[in-house]
Order: structure tokens, then sequence, then C-alpha cells
């Protein structure tokens, strides 16, 4: 067991006991995958990189489980209108980034972006460190159960649009599946799910957990979509 904080100050265990047996996948996958069965971009040997952390919060609503995302205010000037899992750059106060320091941060960062209450959530695990290249970001995934799920919703407008959850269901579903081809000529999985394009860091993911996961469902990978799709 690791030893973490879920509120600012106060500890929490970092446990795989008492987790719904639909999760148990995802446990074996985070045990087992390698860092470049997750993402061709790791991060710089060098130890450069911005340290910073996401939580990947799985809950259960009535359409059976489900991950909870939002949308970035369409003002901000990096990832302007893109889903992406709650989370941030880790703080001073988060602690060590080596250590716990990402478990801390996925959690305040959720709450200031989402509202979430942290003491609902059990952190199961945490995927390998992954960089995004555009940023400079150093991410770790860190997984959580919503075990007791409470209000979410825009915290602050000029940072977030929306909070929503996403079946697992419609994740999976060949219908809400394309790639995406930026500008770069960089191609990525994509979901378009809840009017919103998934897309990027944050659809590589979870096209990796879906599959490690044994969830992903053959879809058509020769369909392609703009970046600026909309329902």
């Amino acid at each position: 067991m690791t030893r973490a904080s879920n509120t600012r100050g106060g500890p929490v265990t970092i446990t795989k006991e008492d987790l719904p047996e639909w999760l148990d996948p995802v446990v074996r996958a985070a045990e087992t995958i390698a860092p470049r069965q997750l993402s061709r971009f790791l991060p710089p040997e060098n130890g450069s990189g911005r340290q910073s952390a996401v939580l990947i919060l799985f809950g259960e609503g009535e359409r059976g489980p489900e991950l909870l995302l939002m949308e970035r205010a369409g003002s901000l000037r990096s990832h302007a209108g893109q889903p992406s899992f709650p989370g941030g750059a880790l703080d001073p106060e988060d602690g060590d980034p080596l250590g716990d320091g990402p478990l801390r941060a996925a959690l305040r960062e959720a709450e200031e972006e989402t509202g979430l209450d942290p003491a609902g959530v059990q952190l199961f695990g945490v995927l390998p460190k992954l960089y995004i290249p555009v940023s400079g970001f150093v991410v770790t995934p860190v997984l959580g159960w919503w075990r007791e799920p409470s209000p979410v919703g825009v915290v602050d407008p000029n940072e977030t649009a929306r909070v929503f959850t996403v079946p697992i269901e419609d994740l999976t579903d060949p219908a809400n599946r394309a790639t995406t081809v930026h500008p770069s000529g960089y191609r990525g999985p994509a979901f378009l799910v809840q009017s919103a394009l998934v897309w990027g860091f944050t659809a590589g993911v979870i096209d990796r957990l879906l599959h490690f996961a044994g969830w992903e469902r053959p879809w058509n990978r020769d369909r392609q979509v703009p970046l600026d799709w909309r329902s």
C-alpha cells in the first residue's frame, strides 16, 4: 500500500481492496502495461519536463461503468475547448514528484476543476509516466474509483467549459470511434461522445486502457474526422 493525500493534508491509502469486479481488467492492465505499450511519447531521459498528473476516475452511472471528463474553456491559450481528464501541474504543496506528489496533484486538480469531493475517491493505481511534447509536461495518469460520487460541475468558467461523464459502452461502441489527423501529420485515435471529440493525449490513454483491459471492440481505423468536428 502507498500513502498519499486525498485532501490537503489528509492521509489516504492507495488500495485495490473492495473494488467492483468490472474494474479487475483495469487493475491488471495497470500492473502489467509497459510505457511503450501506452505511448510512444515518454519522458526525456535527461529529466526535463514539468511534472503533472491527471485523474482517470471510473464511476458507475445509470448505464453502467463510466469515466469522468471535462472540457477546457475555449478562451484558454493552450488546449482550448479540448476534452480531457481533470489534472494539471504539480504545486510545491503536493510534495515529491517522484513519490506521492502526482497522487495529491491529481486529486487536488480534480477538486479545483470539477468540484468533486476527494474523500469519495479511492485511488487504486498509476500508469507509467508519459510526455506531451507540445507542452513539455511529464504526466502521471492516476487511476481512481468513485466509491462515493459527489456533485460535479464547472468551478471556474475561465478554466472549464463543462464537466461530464461518458459510459464505457459509448467509448467501446465502434460507431463512436475514429482517427484524427493533426496538422503536424500525427494520427491518433478519437472518440465522438457527448457532443465532443475526444482526441490527443486523453484519447490515446483511453484507447490503450480499453485495449489492455480487453474491452476494445473492432472499429474502422480508416474513418477520419477533423479536429473541429461537432455533432
